[in-house]
């Protein structure tokens, strides 16, 4: 329908594709995928709906499909994968991917603008996603929905309970700025979607933004028309009867199915280990255990390696040869005839994961008249009270396990009851339409009138290719010399260029502190940390990007909450601003930053804190920075971003510096900025104050006609350390 909504999926990391979903390929390639290729399909078939983009991480990697190079794949009418550029153009996983998102950000918002069209829905899948998401909802002024699939608090508590040390969890898993990310994107959100009610009330109850009534339960779909019981003409396929004959004695005994990826966390040690310590229940079944594909395990991540090897030494240890069945490839369009071949034998369908966010593999074995015995943990319990189609075991009790599955098959009337109850639940809570239309509503009331977009204005810039953003202390004054050298560089120069400043300072103490050292008006005054925009000697206010930074902003709320922490003095009331509280620090005083904001989160408040030169502390909406302030001047006067130099020396210009922005840190930078000694398109110059911008300039060849970032190759980059 002409002028129906639009929505923006988007999903960073894995391998997504519409067909042949490679499945349990590795971590990063799990449900999450299908999930949001279904979600993409059932949104657009809705008459409401106008069109809907999936925007991932686009990958030229001669290891995996050439599919997953094709920047756009067409999932149903009105529905696409969008693929964009994100770091080195190989495959990686997602813990490595956090340095990049920035400049998948940037991409994005290139593509909207491109597209000509801005969403009236952004929804982000993973803290990877909802990072980005949060700062494309903040510079659009479009509603936020977040679904997080797996949960950072939730998975240190269990790795840190398996006896793992938070220093090594850190160094894998990059889990501290997983979890910022997540307290981010929460921030940020309208509203948050969760698979099961224990997900809110155990999982999300972990966060310091834990807001229930932003919260609401809408299960997942399975798709009916795949996933459904063996009709009376139904006969298994061939290849699937040859392929478990090459492991089982009597394949023609009930299966007990585990489909799952190789990962710890699945848990299928302890199944190997109740199935083999269970002899009554080896007479009764045989095991077919599905860990997605391999072709040499050793060559698999080592997680997944280990995974497998432990697995291949309990089948030997418990000597399972003839009683268990491990195919080392399962294709995707055989998976919905394992569980008939399964429900048809009359065995049963087992997940033992530690815990299972939700359980799609459950619902699918429902659907296909297959009854369940699964974890306590997570989702599968309200799965299976919906069901009606099995029991819940304790995951760490292997003797328990054993005992389930071996009372599970034998009672034939209790089997067929719960067959049919799995068919008809399936249908009732888990139809793909059903969970579209839930969708539909929850959503719809975020929706508001659009107002019409504000003209992508031109004043002087009508020809402008590159734009000059620098910061003023410490940065383009500070020399005189150097200053001056700058003013002439630029003036020698005779194409078009912007130039704007990106200050801590007020827009009259910018004004004044420019004019004392002869520094020609700038075209655009990006003042108080990024909380104000104007634009030419008339300093014209941008009232719309204002509009945007109130997004639950309640400073009165905040200073009040503030005077309960030491070492926090309000600057004087010129340096207050009607979106920008600051302070002076006594660092030694002053409580750790993540302290204040866990604070601030408890109570519903929303801020961000920027801290610089280890004295100043300024207390912003969330959606302000100067280097969100750029994007949205970019976005808004046509300026490419990757055509954008910016220049800094402290905390505050530490997001304007990231992306793909071509950043410089100037030789005489706070301490704040060395973590960005590895960020992709950040030089760190050696000349001081405005020396350090002339470097930069050449370093990118910045005012030639083409524009160079040295050494960007990025499919031969290394992948970066977590």
């Amino acid at each position: 329908m002409s002028g129906g909504l639009y929505f923006c999926l988007i999903s960073v990391h894995g391998l997504i594709r519409g067909h042949n979903m490679e499945l349990g390929r590795d971590a990063d390639t799990g449900g999450q995928v299908k999930y949001v290729v279904e979600l993409a399909r059932a949104l657009a078939a809705l008459p409401e709906v106008e069109r809907v983009d999936l925007l991932t991480r686009q990958v030229i990697d001669p290891k995996v499909s050439p599919d997953y190079a094709q920047p756009e794949e067409e999932l149903a009418p009105g529905a696409r994968i969008v693929r964009l550029p994100c770091g080195p153009r190989r495959y990686l996983r997602k813990e490595v991917l956090w340095p990049h998102l920035d400049a998948f950000t940037d991409q994005a918002l290139q593509y909207l603008r491109r597209l000509g069209r801005v969403p009236d829905i952004i929804h982000s899948h993973y803290a990877d996603a909802g990072y980005v998401g949060a700062r494309l909802s903040g510079l659009l002024g479009v509603p936020l929905v977040h679904t997080g699939h797996s949960l950072g608090r939730d998975k240190l508590q269990r790795l840190l309970a398996r006896g793992l040390k938070r220093e090594n969890i850190e160094q894998q898993y990059n889990i501290s700025r997983r979890i910022e990310a997540e307290e981010f994107t929460l921030d940020n959100a309208a509203l948050v979607i969760a698979s099961t009610r224990q997900e809110i009330e155990e999982q999300y109850q972990l966060y310091d933004n834990y807001q229930p009534k932003r919260m609401v339960v809408i299960p997942p779909g399975v798709e009916l028309d795949r996933f459904h019981p063996p009709g009376r003409g139904w006969r298994s396929p061939e290849h699937l009867e040859n392929e478990l004959r090459r492991f089982l004695v009597d394949p023609k005994k009930p299966l007990i199915l585990a489909l799952s990826r190789a990962d710890v966390r699945k848990n299928n040690r302890a199944l190997v280990t109740a199935y083999g310590e269970h002899p009554r229940l080896r007479e009764m079944a045989n095991l077919v255990v599905l860990l997605g594909n391999r072709d040499d395990y050793q060559a698999m991540e080592k997680e997944s390696r280990e995974v497998v090897a432990e697995f291949l030494h309990l089948v030997d240890r418990h000597d399972l040869y003839g009683h268990i069945a491990y195919p080392k490839r399962v294709e995707p369009n055989d998976i919905p005839d394992y569980y008939r071949l399964a429900a048809r034998r009359r065995g049963v369908f087992v997940n033992p994961a530690l815990t299972e966010p939700f359980g799609l593999t459950l619902i699918e074995a429902a659907a296909s008249g297959l009854p369940v015995v699964a974890t306590r943990n997570g989702g599968p319990v309200e799965i299976i009270a919906n069901c009606k189609n099995g029991l819940t075991i304790d995951p760490m009790d292997t003797d328990a396990i054993g005992e389930a599955l071996a009372d599970a098959l034998s009672d034939r009337a209790r089997w067929n009851r719960w067959a049919r109850n799995g068919i008809k639940g399936a249908h009732d809570h888990y139809s793909w339409s059903g969970h579209a239309r839930r969708y539909l509503k929850a959503v719809q009331r975020l929706v508001k009138p659009r107002p019409k977009a504000a003209p992508r204005q031109k004043s002087r810039l009508p020809t402008i290719d590159r734009l000059l953003v620098t910061d003023i202390d410490n940065t383009l004054i500070g020399d005189s010399n150097a200053l001056a050298a700058l003013i002439a560089r630029l003036r020698e120069y005779d194409g078009q260029l912007g130039f704007a400043v990106a200050t801590g300072r007020h827009i009259a103490s910018a004004r004044r502190i420019l004019k004392e050292w002869n520094v020609p008006t700038p075209d655009i005054f990006i003042t108080a940390v990024g909380t104000e925009i104007y634009y030419g000697p008339q300093k014209t206010a941008d009232a719309a990007w204002q509009k945007l930074l109130d997004y639950r902003w309640d400073p009165d709320a905040l200073r009040e909450a503030l005077t309960h922490f030491p070492g926090l003095r309000p600057q004087p009331k010129a340096e207050q601003g009607p979106f920008k509280l600051s302070y002076l620090v006594d660092p030694e005083r002053m409580p750790p930053l993540a302290e204040i904001a866990r604070y601030l989160r408890r109570h519903d408040l929303h801020a961000k804190l920027v801290y610089s030169h280890q004295a100043y502390l300024d207390v912003l909406p969330t959606r302000a920075s100067k280097g969100s302030a750029i994007r949205y001047i970019a976005d808004r006067w046509g300026i490419p971003v990757d055509r954008t130099l910016v220049a800094g020396d402290s905390g505050n210009d530490l997001e304007m510096l990231r992306g793909n922005t071509l950043g410089v840190v100037v030789g005489n930078h706070s301490p704040e900025l060395e973590i960005l000694r590895r960020q992709p398109r950040v030089y760190f110059a050696q000349g001081h104050y405005a020396w350090g911008i002339l470097e930069g300039i050449d370093h990118y060849r910045f005012l030639d006609d083409e524009i160079v970032v040295p050494g960007e190759r990025p499919e031969e980059e290394a992948e970066p350390a977590p």
